[in-house]
């Protein structure tokens, strides 16, 4: 009893223990004694009794208790005594008491989280301390805040806890001769240990991620907001891995469906926005704001766009190394666009292979689109042009190739992000290349038809130069004068030269019809 009375179970156990080994060895027989092994087999009954009480008010103790700044154990030595009791015992079920009741707090403490923060929704309120489905973003975030800094703290208690039982785990596995645990019963605490741990993650995580999962994909969400919860989730799962030694998949499974949605709105708005205004682009020189030159200066540097500068001068083309990029105003708004892409799958990299595909999608757009509206003619619908001259097939190869520019740069940066190819992009790159050869023979197209009518109306007699070729003198000054300042000096070049030499051949075709030798 005064053992007891000092909460030394252990002694009082041994005590027990070794009278009955007295009992049995070397008092046996002896009538008085008769009836006090019964006693002593319920008197370690009773204290069995005693230990899991006792642990089951100090484990809600415990975990009820309001946090303090230093997290100490509750009263150690009792827990000390507890423990090495029920481990005396062999009695390893307290640590699944303690695992429940842990449960049972988180539990209790979101609720009254919740309860606290939205005094009207009580009702709406479960048992498991899920949040009701109207909360708006800010608030849901600010929730979700405190619920993980709550459940943190709930963790590192139920962390202190698990390291005094590991020790006196160890102790009572120790090599003294009062060890009481053997080495293979120490592994199987161990092991319930670890379990305690991870389970309790485990519902922190699943918890949180029911808060998380509450939040409507129709309800808006901002960048800023969903990079708030982003920190909430790596945190909280940073957190719990340090303490249990591995990752729980529930709360970041729910963030990457939450940030999946964000995604999705992201790219659709995006989408739509390049759809309108490539169906309004009429085809024309723009001005270049300098936030546009700053921009493709950073994406040029190599290094991950993190954010997207801006400057209120204009210029009338972009400058990329030796290359001057006269290009249209859609072309300005995608490469925005672009980087936009690249800046959110720099704050989601969890998502930014679903990113990456995203933004080859919104490229795909851009190329077919521009396809269907340029040499499809279908600008002249959409934005009301009389024609599409060479100057807006130029432009559109132009901007085309401002965009094969950018594509090793966007994978470069995506590569850096993530270890997943993006083999989408290779498809976009190919397809570009194809429709600027399109626009290549179009215009080339063009000069054929225009200087084959002359030749067709040309007639070997005076005055030289005749009607015909002055026209086509004029036709060739028209097509620098609509290329010549939008593409490069080698392209025009190269450009010159087919049409010189396709002119050649239709002049030779030409004179042979008109049985013209050289003599």
């Amino acid at each position: 009893q005064l053992l007891l009375s000092s909460s030394d179970f252990v002694a009082a156990l041994e005590l027990i223990s070794s009278t009955q080994e007295v009992l049995v060895k070397k008092l046996a027989g002896v009538t008085s004694l008769r009836h006090l092994p019964s006693q002593l087999k319920e008197m370690s009954r009773l204290i069995d009794k005693m230990l899991s009480t006792e642990f089951e008010r100090y484990a809600a103790a415990d975990l009820h208790r309001p946090f303090d700044p230093d997290s100490c154990v509750l009263e150690k030595e009792k827990l000390v005594s507890l423990v090495a009791g029920l481990l005396r015992q062999q009695h390893l079920q307290f640590l699944e008491t303690y695992k429940q009741e842990a449960v049972t707090a988180a539990q209790t403490m979101l609720k009254q989280l919740l309860i606290e923060q939205l005094a009207d929704v009580e009702d709406c309120l479960t048992g498991s301390g899920e949040a009701p489905p109207s909360l708006d973003a800010s608030h849901w975030l600010q929730v979700l805040s405190l619920a993980s800094e709550a459940l943190g703290k709930l963790v590192q208690r139920v962390k202190a806890v698990h390291d005094v039982i590991k020790q006196t785990a160890e102790m009572s596995a120790g090599l003294n001769t009062d060890r009481f645990l053997s080495l293979e019963e120490f592994g199987r605490v161990e092991v319930k240990l670890r379990d305690l741990l991870a389970s309790v993650c485990d519902y922190c995580h699943e918890r949180l991620a029911s808060l998380v999962s509450t939040q409507s994909d129709k309800q808006c969400i901002t960048a800023n907001q969903i990079m708030e919860l982003s920190d909430i989730v790596e945190n909280f799962t940073d957190f719990c891995e340090k303490i249990c030694g591995r990752q729980s998949p529930a709360l970041k499974a729910a963030f990457k469906i939450q940030a999946g949605n964000y995604v999705h709105k992201f790219h659709s708005a995006r989408k739509h926005k390049l759809t309108l205004l490539l169906d309004a682009e009429r085809w024309k020189m723009a001005e270049v704001p300098s936030e546009f030159q700053l921009l493709v200066d950073k994406i040029a540097s190599g290094e991950p766009l993190k954010s997207i500068p801006s400057s209120p001068r204009t210029a009338n083309s972009l400058t990329i190394g030796n290359q001057e990029y006269v290009t249209v105003g859609t072309v300005l708004i995608l490469i925005r666009l672009v980087s936009e892409y690249c800046v959110c799958a720099y704050d989601l990299p969890i998502l930014a292979v679903v990113i990456g595909r995203n933004l080859a999608e919104l490229l795909r757009t851009f190329n077919s689109r521009s396809c269907q509206l340029v040499l499809g003619a279908g600008a002249l619908r959409t934005a009301g042009l009389k024609t599409i001259t060479s100057t807006n097939l130029a432009l559109t190869s132009r901007a085309l190739q401002l965009v094969l520019w950018l594509i090793p740069h966007v994978r470069g940066h995506f590569s850096s992000i993530s270890n997943d190819m993006i083999p989408s992009l290779d498809a976009v790159e190919r397809d570009i290349g194809n429709h600027i050869q399109q626009l290549e023979s179009k215009i080339l197209s063009i000069m054929n038809i225009l200087l084959g009518d002359q030749l067709n109306e040309w007639d070997a007699k005076p005055p030289v130069p005749s009607k015909a070729f002055r026209n086509v003198s004029r036709h060739l000054t028209k097509l620098y004068e609509a290329v010549g300042p939008v593409l490069p000096e080698e392209q025009v070049s190269d450009l010159y030269e087919i049409v010189h030499d396709n002119f050649k051949n239709r002049l030779r075709e030409q004179l042979a019809k008109m049985n013209i030798r050289n003599n």
